[in-house]
């Protein structure tokens, strides 16, 4: 890419008054902190027969002090070199020129995770702006629940309907849910003659018959025999779903993105490793059927406010500049329509608007688990070596030669025959027991893992493990009913979706480090 012609731009988020402000803030905070600092330990040099306060209470409150000033000065960071990305899109190279990207969206309990919204989540990536034979969705049912298939289907149908209608007339919010709500106005006023009024009625009726089927269809598990299939326990299931839509439908000139359901294999004698696990089987299924070198990662509750968002990732991962050292690029998450009677802190504002631009100043922010464009390469971490030997790369990847070969082609199935042969093989990709004796999910733990770990575990310990006990206590002492219930992701008028911003962008730098496959849960 010629220089004339730049991707994107980095520049300073904030005005350079607003940068000299803060350090000179910064530098009297800390003249303050060392002369408390100096008070403090010259109080422990004083004659013990003349002092008038205990040394006890005196070093307890001076811990504390310091304490409190370290967390101050790692906070510092984030506001250090705090910068904002601006994209070109139009110095991007012709469609058919442009990279395969694969969606990776993860759903577990229809009955937490309505069907309805989680299909909301996989239309919206399906009409991303970005060509429609080059975007593959994949949905892991890791509850294994024929609604959720149902669902899947019956999306596929809606999405012959939803996705041209979005392309005619340049829709912005491509979430039907969202874009039919009350709430969404910018789409509304945008068009109103009287064919956009009448074909936004005829859709509209398309979505409620939608949403009809989806809750009216039966929650059972996929085996004919309930007794020995549930949630936790059932075979692996995958399905293309267009090819199921297209013998129903027939053909049609739409063009529709590839959309594929994985329901992988659960056992009660094999750990899953819960979400981690489920995107370690879409890596490895999706790596045999089509094989794109990036990913959209995106919880089934999330969709997307803007449908250039994956041309937007592209200004970043295809810069030859940064993209040699890049892994990912992230949009921060933004939470509509907060219920007036949060007292949460929702929005986390905090994190979003401030932090996460000063790690982009640094080295990038953490995986926050969804709105991130990652490029595939990155998640094989090391194991990807020129010349490794095929035993290393079984035991790193597996024991499937169909997999090992995917590492070095991209492609995707189709026909016949060997579209059969394939889709067994990935059905022995997403199996319980194809992890064992493996590396999958085990190079990524360093002591960084580890602290991490240990954080979480004191977080839990001093919130959710004691006012559980607690809770559980007064249950069985009689004095309450039992209120530590989890809550389900259920939309009402107030809280509608859940979206990530364009237009904000986070670079995750490190593309080389061995931390990059997706880490198990344990």
């Amino acid at each position: 890419m010629e220089n004339s012609s730049p991707l994107n731009t980095c520049h300073a988020r904030f005005h350079k008054l607003y940068i000299i402000i803060h350090w000179f803030h910064a530098v009297i905070h800390c003249t303050a902190i060392t002369f408390l600092v100096y008070y403090r330990v010259s109080f422990l040099f004083q004659d013990p027969q003349t002092r008038a306060t205990p040394v006890v209470p005196w070093l307890l409150v001076f811990a504390s002090e310091l304490l409190l000033s370290f967390m101050w000065l790692l906070g510092q960071a984030y506001r250090w070199r705090p910068v904002s990305r601006t994209v070109f899109l139009e110095n991007l190279p012709e469609d058919d020129k442009l990279p395969a990207i694969d969606v990776f969206i993860c759903t577990v309990d229809p009955n937490k995770e309505p069907t309805v919204g989680v299909m909301n989540t996989v239309l919206s990536a399906m009409a991303l702006d970005y060509p429609a034979e080059k975007t593959h969705v994949y949905l892991s049912d890791d509850g294994g629940a024929s609604i959720t298939l149902v669902g899947m289907r019956e999306a596929c149908r809606f999405g012959r309907w939803w996705l041209p209608f979005c392309r005619k007339y340049g829709i912005k919010t491509r979430c039907p849910q969202a874009y039919f709500s009350d709430a969404n106005d910018e789409d509304k006023h945008r068009w109103s003659s009287k064919e956009f009024i009448a074909e936004r009625e005829i859709i509209k009726e398309k979505y409620e018959k939608f949403q009809e089927v989806i809750q009216r269809s039966p929650e059972k598990d996929f085996l004919e025999e309930p007794s020995t299939s549930n949630s936790r326990d059932h075979p692996a299931v995958i399905e293309v779903i267009n090819e199921s839509c297209s013998e129903t439908m027939g053909e049609d000139q739409v063009q529709m993105p590839l959309l594929v359901y994985v329901s992988r294999e659960k056992s009660h004698s094999h750990p899953h490793h819960f979400k981690a696990g489920a995107l370690n089987a879409l890596l490895r299924v999706s790596g045999l059927i089509s094989n794109s070198p990036y990913i959209l990662v995106l919880d089934c509750d999330m969709y997307c406010n803007g449908p250039s968002s994956a041309r937007q990732a592209m200004c970043f991962h295809l810069d030859p500049k940064i993209s040699p050292s890049l892994a990912s690029v992230f949009f921060p998450q933004k939470f509509h329509n907060i219920s007036d009677n949060d007292i949460y802190d929702s929005e986390i504002r905090q994190i979003f608007t401030l932090n996460w631009y000063g790690s982009d100043g640094l080295r990038g922010p953490i995986w926050s688990g969804t709105n991130c464009y990652i490029k595939r390469e990155s998640l094989y971490g090391d194991s990807l070596q020129e010349g490794s030997e095929l035993e290393e790369l079984k035991k790193a990847f597996g024991p499937s030669n169909e997999l090992i070969k995917s590492l070095k082609i991209s492609g995707i199935i189709s026909g016949g025959e060997s579209s059969s042969t394939f889709l067994q093989e990935t059905k022995f990709l997403a199996s319980s027991t194809y992890e064992d004796h493996t590396t999958w999910g085990k190079e990524a733990r360093s002591l960084r893992n580890m602290r991490n770990e240990q954080r979480i575990w004191m977080i839990k310990s001093v919130t959710s493990h004691l006012y559980g006990s607690l809770d559980a206590i007064t249950k069985r002492l009689g004095l309450r009913k039992a209120s530590f219930l989890l809550t389900n992701k259920v939309a009402d008028n107030e809280q509608l979706c859940l979206g990530f911003t364009p237009y904000a962008f986070f670079l995750q730098q490190g593309l080389s480090q061995p931390n990059g496959r997706v880490v198990d849960n344990k």
